[in-house]
């Protein structure tokens, strides 16, 4: 979703009195015409598109295809994964994040005024004809994996719109914004990459996957926390009430460091529940290292968070594939 950059330093810092004038006004004084940037069309779109918030739903479903039980390595090539891949990242994320810049344009025009649409480089009527035909092609792509997977396409494009139109705009309040975004993000790819290579499973057989998804949901939602203390300033500006903007960044931070745990060490025990005591361990071990990067976190969040994030969620991200393999290893 769309990241708001920090303004903490004095250059970048207005005067504390704009802070009480309306939005629409704010954006007149702020933003500043930018030039049109002189790339190619493919360039633009695909710095619309924002390739590097395709990794974690791309990861997901890369999770779920392996705790499926049905998953190669060998369909690595395959068609299926192919288009699993294609559907997971520059689809249907790229389409998500282009929502989010087009209802989110009026205060990219303050935050983000080198966005391609604040920046000129797309027209309002150019982004919605992009819009429109990544939406197509993304729930065409998910009907031919499946045609569940392509009713999932259309759940996670309504959620984008609920995060980030008016008048809902979920990120505007507190958690409901992170856990529609970790929803879109973890659980529905996952089942999605079940589905693809189990497309006879049963709401039972799904369980292990939907409580693993779940748990690390849990945990994602503080990582996303985390994520909104570059833009706490900004966000205070416009309204929208984060977890930082809301407690302060030293209580968001220790809230974020719970849940990031809480999900993980849930996630632990749930393996050995299912008989799968080393994958277990293997996953607890993962949260020590998250665990000691907090303490510099919640010591110094404004200053740790990118750094925080850029190295704990390797270890997040490998113990959803352990657990992933686990619940493999449940499979008859």
């Amino acid at each position: 979703m769309s990241d708001f950059p920090s303004i903490k330093n004095s250059e970048q810092q207005p005067d504390q009195s704009e802070f009480k004038t309306p939005l629409n006004v704010r954006k007149l004084v702020h933003a500043r015409p930018m030039p049109v940037e002189n790339i190619s069309k493919l360039a633009l779109i695909i710095r619309f598109l924002k390739p590097v918030t395709w990794i974690p739903v791309m990861w997901s479903f890369l999770c779920g295809a392996v705790a499926s039980g049905a998953f190669e390595w060998k369909d690595i090539a395959g068609m299926k994964f192919l288009l699993g891949m294609l559907l997971t990242g520059p689809l249907a994320s790229g389409t998500c994040q282009m929502l989010n810049d087009y209802f989110d344009r009026d205060l990219d025009e303050i935050n983000e005024p080198n966005r391609p649409i604040p920046g000129g480089s797309i027209s309002l009527k150019n982004a919605t004809i992009l819009i429109a035909i990544w939406s197509v092609l993304s729930v065409i792509t998910g009907y031919l994996i499946h045609p569940i997977i392509g009713f999932y396409v259309v759940i996670g494009i309504v959620n984008a719109h609920l995060y980030s139109a008016n008048p809902i705009k979920l990120k505007k309040r507190l958690w409901a914004g992170n856990i529609i975004v970790a929803l879109s993000y973890l659980i529905l790819p996952w089942i999605a990459g079940e589905i693809a290579y189990n497309p006879t499973v049963t709401l039972l057989s799904l369980q292990p996957s939907l409580i693993v998804a779940g748990l690390f949901t849990l945990s994602s939602t503080g990582t996303m926390t985390i994520n909104d203390f570059k833009s706490i300033e900004g966000d205070r500006q416009v309204g929208i009430r984060t977890l930082p903007v809301a407690f302060g960044e030293t209580k968001a931070a220790k809230i974020a460091a719970v849940l990031i745990n809480a999900g993980q060490i849930m996630a632990s025990g749930y393996m050995f529940m299912i008989g799968q005591p080393a994958y277990g361990v293997i996953v607890g071990a993962l949260v020590i290292p998250q665990f000691l990067l907090q303490f510099p976190l919640v010591k110094s969040p404004g200053t740790m968070d990118v750094k925080y994030n850029a190295i704990a969620q390797n270890f997040l991200v490998a113990g959803m594939l352990v657990c992933a393999f686990a619940i493999r290893s449940t499979r008859p």
